[in-house]
């Protein structure tokens, strides 16, 4: 197995700044939310204690309302929902569905591991012949067909499943995590950095992550709102642990204004790029 290396130091000196909730921000007039078993997550409910008082109809949806292209979506219409339900409406209303960016290239030097794309077969093949050491894999593609796990021995191909062999993974040297946190990124500036796994109490270095959300703006591949995982390591690193888009997001800690205009300015971001849609 081969790949490129990509660990590097970095500090900044970059404060994270605040935004005024929903400030200068495209307001839809319809937010479609999406509900499981006729309840809605706490992610759709903070998206609608946001949106509801400023004037925004709230309609509930479900997966089958995405299957059957039976929501009136348009250029004023908000959806959010899981991915592949938000991925349904993207594909009704035109959207190509971006790719994912676990680790873009102008974060690499936050990594603090090597990290490389391999096939799933080339994986199950070194780790059946007993190589040493261990790895950890995990899906690079949008569907996900097992759980990220380290891999050290030929037993552990069992949590592979039965997903095609051909299909892209990401592969990285394993390393011990004490805590890790979410940013929650609008442009460039950290609304919010929430706790989720851990050592709450071993904090990352916020000027680390505002300077690593500073060259990714720049870069011109961040999304308008997204999340960024950032820990802690054994040695004491801040490390970029992956990048999630905003479109999808799990919220933690974060206050429902922040969320909601995340979610929305990525949103509009996303509806900028339209094509025409077949009938």
């Amino acid at each position: 197995m081969s790949g490129e290396a990509v660990d590097a130091n970095a500090r900044g000196a970059v404060t994270v700044r605040l935004l005024v909730p929903l400030s200068g921000r495209r307001m839809f007039r319809i937010a479609y939310l999406e509900e499981r078993h006729n309840v809605l997550e706490l992610e759709e409910r903070l998206v609608a204690d946001a949106l509801a008082p400023r004037g925004v109809e709230i309609r509930r949806y479900t997966r089958k309302h995405i299957d059957r292209r039976s929501l009136p979506l348009d250029e004023d219409c908000f959806v959010m929902g899981t991915a592949p339900s938000v991925h349904g409406a993207m594909k009704q209303l035109g959207i190509p569905v971006p790719a994912p960016r676990d680790y873009p290239l102008a974060l690499q030097p936050w990594l603090h591991r090597r990290v490389w794309r391999e096939t799933l077969g080339a994986v199950e093949a070194w780790v059946s012949e007993g190589a040493a050491g261990s790895l950890f894999v995990k899906p690079a593609e949008r569907l996900k067909t097992f759980t990220g796990r380290v891999l050290s021995h030929p037993g552990d191909l069992y949590f592979l499943g039965g997903g095609s062999r051909r299909q892209s993974v990401w592969c990285s040297t394993p390393v011990g995590w004490r805590s890790e946190f979410r940013a929650y990124v609008i442009g460039a500036d950290v609304v919010a950095l929430d706790h989720y796994a851990g050592d709450p109490d071993v904090r990352p270095c916020e000027r680390t992550i505002a300077q690593a959300v500073r060259v990714y703006h720049d870069s011109g591949e961040a999304p308008a709102g997204y999340g960024i995982d950032f820990g802690v390591l054994d040695d004491g690193n801040t490390a970029l642990v992956e990048a999630n888009d905003g479109y999808a997001l799990g919220a933690y800690g974060i206050a429902a204004d922040r969320y909601a205009e995340l979610l929305m300015a990525r949103w509009a971001q996303l509806m900028a790029t339209r094509l025409p849609v077949r009938n």
